[in-house]
């Protein structure tokens, strides 16, 4: 955050400066925040996929990239940057860069792989220039209500684009609600992001904004259609805070890991193994994951054939390594057509090899865990820590079923970026809380959210 970076004892600062500048600085943070969730092309389905030939994309997102990095370099201190990218993402970064260097058009690969570069310069952009908490929860206020205000206002202004017809090449989604992003199954997981960020502020004491968005996110949420992500909100929920509620927040990392473990053998694990397989028939007669197991078994075989280095960034799905296939008849989806394996860990594999995707699991998912126990019982750090981990599990778990990491801009992929780098955050840097003194009215209003946490955590609070 901004705040570690003090002014020289020289520099006199007014309070009036100071405020000014905290000022730009939050407005910054939600200017980068709602831009890259919503992007330069709302309401448009392709949007997602012409990125990196968009002229209005290329230009937006390039000064999106150039204002992320004057913010991190004018508001943000060095070794805050230093400490967040660390070993195991700058390994994973420089292996990100190889499988480019290694696609079958490096040079279109490259342009691909800045978007993502820029995604995730403004996600470290957004977390560490607002100076204090409630600098924080205003950008995750403002913007989120913005985000859910637009994609509700495009049902009535664009009813044909943000609800799926039946004219689209998934009439099986008709009905369902995308709103300002290119698909139901983007618009589910943006929603599940912002119902964290909700509760995260009516925790602080923010209750009409804070539950204005978890209610507004949850209600177009189940409208999305998307049993996965509907499941997968509440699931979140409870394996963060329920162990708060009984004093055992320590074991969260723990459950995660073991939670994890068991949505992998349930998933990829099924067509590695007969006797899973055979299992999960006995259990859910004709599981496949909505075809998602044809997939997944073609994809081991060809990551079998270039375990080392993949195919390369962007060098796979859609190019004659998988559209020179045999046409499936046996099968609910012609791989032919498919833009992602359905399944993140896999597509990390296939694309940059199994090595880089040990690293990534490390650094993605183990590191965080890391993080999470070192955080400070400091009350912002705590409810910071409980709402990007709660976006951390949703992200991962969904990322067995859907493909997302390292994908330019992808409004997922941005909040996976932000709960991974907020989790290192919070754990090495005291957020400072409110910056004027809380009325008592307000004071009580916070109390019953100190109720979801440890004790150690409640004796904290004037840390």
């Amino acid at each position: 955050m901004s705040s570690t970076a003090r002014p020289k004892r020289t520099e006199p600062v007014s309070d009036a400066a100071l405020l000014d500048r905290r000022g730009v600085a939050t407005l910054l943070a939600m200017l980068l925040f709602g831009i890259t969730i919503i992007s330069f092309r709302p309401f448009s389905p392709m949007a997602a996929e012409s990125t990196g030939g968009d002229i209005v994309n290329q230009l937006g997102f390039g000064a999106v990239g150039g204002l992320s990095l004057f913010c991190l370099l004018a508001f943000v201190d060095r070794k805050v940057l230093a400490s967040l990218v660390g070993f195991w993402w700058a390994l994973l970064l420089g292996l990100f860069l190889v499988s480019v260097v290694n696609a079958a058009d490096p040079s279109s690969a490259f342009r691909t792989a800045v978007f993502t570069l820029i995604g995730v310069l403004a996600m470290l952009a957004v977390l560490t220039v607002p100076r204090d908490a409630d600098a924080i929860s205003t950008a995750f206020a403002v913007t989120g209500l913005a985000i859910v205000g637009l994609c509700y206002a495009g049902l009535v202004v664009y009813p044909d684009i943000a609800i799926h017809g039946t004219d689209s090449t998934e009439p099986q989604h008709a009905g369902l609600w995308r709103g300002a992003f290119s698909h139901k199954n983007v618009a589910g997981p943006v929603m599940a992001g912002l119902s964290f960020a909700g509760l995260y502020l009516m925790r602080r004491g923010w209750r009409w904004s804070g539950g204005l968005l978890l209610v507004s996110a949850v209600v177009f949420l189940a409208h999305t259609g998307s049993k996965t992500t509907t499941g997968l909100v509440p699931l979140a929920f409870l394996l963060v805070m329920g162990p708060s509620l009984v004093g055992l927040r320590r074991a969260v990392p723990l459950i995660f890991a073991v939670a994890l473990v068991v949505a992998a053998v349930a998933t990829v694990g099924i067509v590695v193994s007969q006797p899973l397989w055979d299992l999960s028939q006995q259990v859910s007669p004709g599981l496949t994951y909505t075809g998602r197991t044809t997939l997944w078994t073609f994809l081991l075989e060809m990551i079998e054939k270039k375990p080392w280095f993949g195919y390369g960034y962007e060098s796979f799905w859609g190019t004659q390594v998988v559209q020179l296939q045999d046409k499936p008849f046996d099968s609910d989806w012609d791989i032919r057509g498919i833009v992602h394996g359905h399944n993140g860990y896999l597509d990390v594999a296939v694309l940059m090899g199994v090595p880089t995707l040990l690293v990534a699991v490390v650094a993605f998912l183990i590191v965080p865990m890391i993080d999470f126990l070192r955080v400070p019982p400091n009350r912002e750090n705590v409810f910071l820590a409980d709402f990007f981990m709660m976006t951390l599990m949703f992200t991962a778990f969904n990322a067995f079923l859907e493909s997302f990491f390292f994908r330019r801009v992808d409004p997922v992929w941005l909040f996976f970026v932000l709960a991974v780098f907020g989790l290192r955050y919070v754990s090495r840097f005291t957020i400072p809380g409110n910056v004027a003194p809380q009325k008592r009215r307000t004071r009580r209003i916070v109390d019953w959210a100190g109720l979801l946490q440890p004790a150690w955590s409640r004796t904290a609070r004037n840390h």
